[in-house]
């Protein structure tokens, strides 16, 4: 398994914002996190990719431990924010430079032009991020996580700020980029919008899984509803 999760908890002073969370996800899958506010998407999240230590479980990313195997670990997660932190110092292709020197990834500049011209960035190459909108600091983000070209992917909210036509490139790329055997956890409110790329569901409320499971699973668990996005809240009220 490309991710395993083992009984994972994660207290905040007096708060358990996740409660004994035990899933694994394959390689090559797009899993859609999805859940209401406050239902430990982002703290999951954030104690796959290391930032943050977990007060009781185990977790395995890419066959590395979070807490034992940072440095590696990097090298093998990128996690985007919902509001990625940049440089304002830096323009738009020195992000991409920066990221390929800390990694030393050789000869990346044809990749970056790459990736900025299929994000609609390649025009502000040299502009500074602080003249950048929401979505484009967005999209600037995820083309450095993809420069990295990591096994693991963690998405937090992705699609904060972007056009339909931005929605629609990144939700190509994150099929293409599953389909080269990569793990993307893509956590979003908009489940009628990620649901097409999702190969499984991992729905969470009150720091618990409510479901986790192929996506075709839970559409048949609920032949009523028309879409995605009503079976979803057809199974939070079967189990709420």
């Amino acid at each position: 398994m490309m991710i395993e999760i083992t009984h994972l908890q994660k207290l905040y002073d007096d708060t358990l914002a996740v409660k004994d969370i035990s899933i694994s996800i394959p390689a090559g899958v797009v899993c859609g996190l999805v859940g209401p506010n406050g239902a430990g998407k982002t703290t999951t999240l954030r104690c796959l990719a290391g930032l943050i230590r977990p007060t009781a479980g185990e977790i395995r990313v890419h066959g590395l431990c979070p807490i034992e195997d940072q440095v590696e670990l990097k090298r093998n997660v990128a996690y985007v924010p919902d509001d990625p932190p940049l440089f304002d110092d830096l323009s738009v292709g020195q992000h991409l430079d920066f990221v390929a020197q800390l990694y030393r990834i050789a000869d990346h500049r044809r990749r970056a032009y790459d990736l900025l011209e299929r994000f609609e960035l390649l025009r502000k190459y040299d502009s500074a991020v602080t003249s950048l909108s929401r979505g484009m600091r967005q999209k600037l983000a995820i083309a450095c996580a993809y420069l990295i070209e990591p096994p693991v992917l963690l998405l937090d909210e992705p699609l904060t700020g972007l056009d339909p036509p931005g929605i629609r490139t990144l939700l190509d790329s994150i099929t293409q980029y599953a389909g080269r055997g990569n793990t993307v956890i893509i956590s979003s409110h908009l489940l009628a919008m990620i649901g097409d790329v999702c190969d499984q569901v991992w729905m969470m409320h009150g720091g618990t899984v409510r479901y986790h499971g192929a996506t075709t699973a839970l559409r048949a668990s609920f032949p009523q509803a028309e879409s995605l996005e009503q079976a979803f809240f057809a199974a939070m009220t079967v189990v709420g």
